[in-house]
C-alpha cells in the first residue's frame, strides 16, 4: 500500500511539473492553429512557448516550420523575411538539441527556401546541406516521411540541372553530390509507404515520372494526389497542381 501511494506521489508530482511546463499552454495552442491551417496564429503561439523558454527545442523547430509555411504564400519580401527567420530558427534548433530530428529536418527545409533566394556558390552550398540535413534526419528518425520526401526532390532537382550548370558547379564550387530520378522515385515511394494519402508525396512523384516521359505513371500519381484527404495548409495549392498536370499528361497519353 505504501509502494502504491509513493507510486501515486511521484506520478502526481510528474504530471504537475509537466502541467507547469514553460509554454507549454502556448505550444499546445500553436498545435491546434496549425491543425486549423491557421499559420499566423499557430507562429504567434510557438513565439511565446519560445519566449517562455529559449531552451525548448520543440518550440524553436516550430518556430522554424512555422515561419517558411508563411513564406510559402506570402508576397516575395515578406517571403524572403520567413525563409531567412526560418533557417535562423532552425539553427538554433540543432544548436539547442544536435540529436532532434525534427530540428534537421526543419533545417534541411528551411535551407532548401533560402537557397530559392540565393545564387552561384551560396546557393551551391545551400544545396549540398540540404541533402546532408534530409540524411541526419533519417538517421536519427528512419519513418520520417517528409525527409524522405526532401531528399527525394533534391535528388530530381539536381539530376535535373542543365549540363552547363552542372559544369559551373563543378568547375567554380567544387560540384554536387550525386543525383538521379531512379533516386528521387525509390525515396518518394519510400515517403508514400511511410505515410500513404499525403497528397503531396504523390504529386512530387508524378512530377518525377512527368520529367521521364513516363506519363501513365505520372498520371497515376496525379490521380493518387487528386484523391487524397486534406492534410496539410497547402493540399488545395497540391491538388490544383495535380489537376493541371493530370491534363497535360492525359492529352500526351492520347496523342
Amino acid at each position: 500500500m505504501k509502494v502504491l501511494s509513493l507510486l501515486l506521489c511521484v506520478m502526481l508530482v510528474a504530471a504537475m511539473a509537466f502541467a507547469q511546463a514553460p509554454g507549454a499552454d502556448d505550444l499546445a495552442k500553436g498545435d491546434e492553429a496549425q491543425a486549423k491551417f491557421d499559420n499566423t496564429l499557430a507562429l504567434k503561439h510557438y513565439q511565446m512557448a519560445y519566449k517562455a523558454d529559449t531552451t525548448n527545442c520543440t518550440a524553436i523547430w516550430k518556430v522554424s516550420r512555422t515561419h517558411v509555411d508563411l513564406g510559402e504564400v506570402a508576397v516575395k519580401d515578406v517571403q524572403r523575411n520567413n525563409y531567412y527567420e526560418g533557417e535562423k530558427f532552425a539553427r538554433k534548433a540543432i544548436k539547442q538539441c544536435p540529436n532532434d530530428p525534427m530540428a534537421h529536418l526543419a533545417l534541411a527545409i528551411a535551407v532548401g527556401r533560402v537557397a530559392l533566394m540565393e545564387g552561384g556558390k551560396k546557393k551551391v552550398e545551400l544545396s549540398k546541406e540540404v541533402k546532408t540535413e534530409a540524411e541526419k534526419t533519417i538517421a536519427l528518425d528512419a519513418n520520417n516521411d517528409i525527409a524522405y520526401h526532401v531528399l527525394a526532390r533534391w535528388n530530381r532537382e539536381v539530376a535535373n540541372l542543365s549540363g552547363i550548370l552542372k559544369m559551373f558547379a563543378k568547375v567554380l564550387y567544387g560540384g554536387l553530390p550525386p543525383a538521379s530520378n531512379d533516386k528521387a522515385i525509390e525515396l518518394f515511394s519510400k515517403a508514400i509507404a511511410l505515410h500513404p494519402g499525403y497528397c503531396n508525396h504523390y504529386l512530387e512523384l508524378g512530377i518525377t515520372y512527368e520529367e521521364l516521359g513516363k506519363y501513365p505513371e505520372a498520371k497515376a500519381q496525379y490521380e493518387l494526389a487528386l484523391s487524397a484527404p486534406i492534410k496539410a495548409f497547402n493540399d488545395e495549392t497540391h491538388k490544383k497542381e495535380a489537376q493541371e498536370r493530370l491534363s497535360k499528361v492525359t492529352k500526351k497519353i492520347k496523342s
